[in-house]
């Protein structure tokens, strides 16, 4: 593993326009044209700062922040309305997070300027001191509805929603998280009480849309892509609830090459994507505001973080 020092030189670069590995050049569009809206995305990245190494049995020299950032910086200098989210898990996974305890991503995240993030379980891994002792290096809301943390070291970090507006468009986003009972050891999570993520996202839409007239509601879950059982998962979200756009999720670690649509009870549609795990992939939507229905997509598609063919 590369040092601290030559490490945090390197993430730096994107700041000063550097180079992009990865297979982009062709996907973009010239500054300001196309859709209205293009939301980018990641997930469980694992405190995968720096590359996988070359030697590794899978995604060989794929990841690492530094490249991550430069590609957000270039497609955020050819769009003017971009949005930056992760759906969780950014702690526990390398020896960054050993050392660090997390502080060293969320203060990357924020010098790339994430607008939210959700909670994922290993954000729970060194309790909830040492999660708001990280949380003190995030300069985006940390989002999760369904979780009560007001008795507890988070609650000046976490925020149940958070609303954007680009262009007149308003755009609701709230987080879901995992239940905590099975999954963290219960000296972990202390005091955050867990509610349903079903009734929690209807309250979510209610606010959002009727409160707050947000024209595109997103979902940031950690709850897991599917379950064959009675876990909720984000497919059981969106068929049981109405009036929500997009959930990007995470924990499952699974890889969608393309959003999948699912009907909600409304007859509507409501469009779920995840990219894996670890920061090898980056996922982006483009979203045109000019159709106010649930067919607002008009395209989505991933970019290979360090892929040199």
């Amino acid at each position: 593993m590369i040092s601290r020092k030559e490490f945090l030189k390197q993430a730096s670069l994107f700041s000063a326009g550097a180079m992009i590995t990865g297979p982009i050049g062709s996907l973009l569009s010239d500054r300001f044209s196309g859709p209205s809206l293009t939301i980018l995305y990641t997930n469980d990245t694992h405190a995968r700062l720096d590359p996988f190494p070359q030697n590794a049995r899978e995604f060989a020299g794929l990841g690492g922040i530094a490249e991550r950032a430069s590609l957000v910086k270039k497609i955020r200098s050819q769009n003017r309305n971009v949005l930056l989210l992760d759906a969780g898990d950014v702690f526990q996974g390398t020896p960054w997070f050993d050392v660090y305890g997390g502080a060293v991503d969320l203060k990357l995240m924020t010098e790339m300027n994430y607008d939210a993030m959700a909670i994922g379980n290993h954000e729970f891994d060194r309790g909830l001191d040492g999660f708001a002792e990280a949380a003190q290096k995030s300069g985006f809301p940390i989002l999760a509805s369904n979780y009560f943390v007001r008795d507890t070291p988070l609650n000046p970090f976490v925020q149940r929603q958070l609303i954007k507006e680009f262009d007149g468009f308003r755009v609701g986003i709230f987080g879901l998280g995992i239940r905590l009972q099975g999954v963290v050891d219960r000296k972990l999570y202390g005091d955050v009480r867990y509610f349903d993520p079903v009734q929690i996202s209807e309250r979510m839409v209610q606010s959002l849309r009727g409160n707050n007239r947000c024209d595109y509601v997103i979902c940031l879950s950690h709850l897991g892509y599917y379950y064959d059982d009675e876990r909720i998962d984000d497919h059981k979200i969106a068929k049981q609830v109405s009036g929500i756009d997009l959930i990007i999720g995470g924990h499952t670690h699974t890889f969608l090459d393309a959003p999948v649509e699912v009907e909600n009870p409304s007859g509507g549609k409501t469009h779920i994507t995840q990219m894996g795990h670890s920061g090898v992939r980056l996922g982006r939507l483009d979203v045109a505001p000019s159709d106010m229905d649930s067919s607002t997509i008009v395209s989505g598609r991933f970019y290979t973080i360090g892929r040199r063919d």
